[in-house]
């Protein structure tokens, strides 16, 4: 255990970053897996609406930090590609 009273902030302050970062990326993971429900259920317009979510998630959580910002595109992408070859 930290004896210094800064080292004791910092532990705070990640404890406090490390939980927004798990609530985040688990609200993402949620809008994603609901997304690829509706594409599996081949449900075209409940899979447009979960998608704009989906890519919204993705871009508020690369703007926080919390994955990458190539990540987030590079899911989006595929995201796109998946509702794309559904309407095709």
């Amino acid at each position: 255990m930290a004896n210094i009273k800064s080292a004791k902030k910092r532990i705070k302050v990640i404890q406090t970053k490390t939980l927004r970062n798990k609530i985040i990326k688990s609200s993402l993971k949620t809008t994603i897996k609901k997304f690829l429900t509706a594409v599996e259920a081949k449900n075209v317009d409940e899979a447009k609406v979960t998608y704009i979510a989906s890519a919204r998630a993705l871009d508020k959580a690369a703007s926080k930090g919390v994955i990458h910002k190539n990540k987030a595109t590079r899911k989006k992408s595929r995201l796109a590609a998946k509702l794309n070859s559904l309407t095709a």
